[in-house]
């Protein structure tokens, strides 16, 4: 039965063993536990099919949990009708009104709670003057461009004065620059206005950019989470790794592991130096899944001896610094990024700290990424 109780103040929201089933097919969700605290900035990061718009539609009710629970504080909410959890939405197709002018946009959640006209047309235009289109309130959502259109529909999310905002892709169907302009408005909203926000993303620029903190879905399960800087710079598999812009990845073999996190690997030819996420010691003779960020490599060998050959095949300008494409003598292809002179052709020797080469348990068919095999 549906409760219609609305919900008001929390500390917590809890998903907790929330599982999502499509008929016979594999969970879209399998025993996830997530929380997301009041003053959080939460993204939900993965790749397409990992679940995490369905996680979303979950949380705010548009879908039915097949088994688990969602709760607000000490509060069971997975039975709260949708429109009695607090939540605003702001969806990726903005899911504007198209006969509607851009006020009655704003104000027609005010409209479905029975918020007084005086009252509904005050608050949407606060929040029209929050996203700054206070003087397109009389226009249609035709009249405007697609990020003003994305600016209305965070006013109307922002009018109802949600718990919290839950963001579904919201950015990706404006181009470039209105992405990064539309980012820098999401978290201006978010700082001013102290929002909880649960926001869904494919992008790892736009996560690191916006949340304060990382929720990375792997086939429905929770991968790893934790703050940018942490998942930046230790993703805790291969797969995070992939998917957070350590873009070499190869199948190496391990010859040697030393104390500590230190491990030597084999791999097309040439030995390397790096440092293992796998906790213990990696036997010797183990396949294992080498990732190497491009801003990670040097032009020149690295000062503890980690150095390949590799001729580069592109070499792309983007401004302040070259993207290149090289490939080893023994026929790996590396990505880098430098801001130091390359024309294709060149014969390079490239280098990288051991620190920045991280070596996981597995070769690619444990990882879950596409990576090349080894020799």
């Amino acid at each position: 039965m549906t409760v219609n109780k609305p919900v008001v103040g929390f500390e917590t929201l809890s998903m907790r063993g929330v599982t999502r089933t499509y008929g016979k097919g594999a969970p879209a969700l399998a025993d996830l536990d997530l929380e997301l605290a009041r003053g959080e900035f939460v993204a939900l990061l993965g790749p397409s099919g990992c679940g995490k718009s369905t996680a979303l539609a979950c949380l705010a009710g548009l879908q039915p949990l097949t088994s688990g629970s969602i709760w607000r504080d000490g509060l069971r909410i997975d039975t709260v009708a949708t429109e009695k959890r607090g939540f605003g939405m702001v969806f990726q197709n903005y899911a504007l009104f198209p006969h509607m002018s851009v006020q009655k946009n704003v104000e027609f959640g005010l409209s479905m709670r029975r918020v007084p006209k005086a009252q509904r047309q005050a608050r949407a235009t606060t929040a029209l003057k929050l996203v700054q289109l206070q003087d397109h309130a009389a226009k249609l959502p035709s009249q405007l461009s697609g990020g003003q259109q994305q600016r209305v529909a965070i006013a109307r999310a922002l009018a109802i004065e949600p718990e919290v905002v839950l963001m579904d892709e919201p950015l990706s169907n404006l181009d470039a620059a209105l992405r990064i302009e539309m980012r820098t408005e999401i978290k201006r909203l978010y700082q001013e206005r102290g929002l909880t926000v649960l926001y869904v993303t494919h992008d790892q620029e736009e996560a690191l950019s916006l949340a304060t903190r990382l929720v990375v879905l792997r086939k429905g399960r929770l991968e790893q989470t934790g703050s940018p800087e942490e998942i930046y710079t230790n993703p805790a598999s291969a797969y995070v790794a992939a998917f957070m812009g350590y873009r070499n990845l190869f199948t190496a073999r391990v010859e040697d592991s030393g104390p500590g996190t230190d491990v030597r690997v084999r791999a097309h030819g040439a030995v390397i130096r790096g440092s293992h996420r796998a906790g213990g010691a990696v036997p010797v003779g183990t396949d294992v899944t080498v990732a190497i960020r491009p801003e990670d490599l040097t032009i020149g060998a690295d000062p503890t001896g980690n150095s390949v050959r590799a001729l580069a095949e592109v070499v792309e300008y983007q401004g302040r610094e070259l993207s290149v494409r090289a490939r080893t003598d023994g026929g790996a292809v590396l990505h880098l990024k430098t801001d130091q002179p390359v024309v294709a052709g060149s014969v390079l020797t490239l280098g990288a700290s051991p620190d920045r080469v991280l070596v996981y348990r597995g070769g690619a068919e444990e990882a879950d990424v596409a990576v090349e095999p080894h020799d």
